[in-house]
């Protein structure tokens, strides 16, 4: 009955653990970029898989395109992403200097990771609306009788309760990396 729960659960707990990486903090982090589409031999793909994205310094990331053709093109992706962060290309490499955070900026990325987490908690609510469903069906079919489907959601929400758990820590976590002076 609650088969696939912990992974569908897990899914959308990782789904928000890496929207969360995104948000760029008081240092550098590839996934800021990693997910940026870049235009490469004519396809749209993410920039993770036509370079090489790591860190030089806490606030330095940089760019090595497997293909150095393709440097320019992932300078204007990265452009057209609107990120707003300014490669600099060097023919080599692309590198990004990630600016200090203002007070204002800092705010707003609270409140944008507090969004992500809204919506990583609407994503769990949605799996326990889903997992409900099938628990009725099964009790309407007479497939499980109406005590083992009372126990079957009792443990789904024991699941969802602490699925939702996890995203509130993760967002707190969060919050406190961001307004790090």
């Amino acid at each position: 009955m609650l088969t696939n729960l912990q992974q569908e659960l897990y899914k959308a707990t990782n789904h928000m653990k890496s929207e969360l990486a995104k948000l760029q903090a008081w240092r550098a982090n590839p996934a800021i970029v990693e997910d940026v589409y870049v235009m490469a031999y004519g396809v749209l793909g993410p920039l993770r898989n036509i370079a090489v994205v790591s860190i030089m310094n806490a606030n330095t990331i940089v760019i090595q395109p497997w293909d150095k053709t393709l440097i320019r093109d992932i300078e204007k992706g990265i452009s057209d992403a609107k990120i707003g962060l300014n490669p600099s290309n060097n023919g080599e490499t692309l590198m990004i200097k990630i600016p200090p955070l203002t007070e204002e900026r800092r705010r707003d990325l609270t409140r944008i990771a507090s969004r992500l987490g809204e919506e990583g908690k609407v994503g769990v609510r949605n799996i326990r609306q889903e997992f409900k469903k099938k628990i009725d069906k099964s009790k309407a079919d007479k497939i499980i009788s109406e005590d083992e489907a009372k126990i079957h959601e009792a443990t789904l929400q024991k699941e969802i309760d602490k699925s939702i758990k996890e995203i509130e820590e993760m967002l707190k976590v969060k919050e406190v990396e961001i307004m790090k002076v």
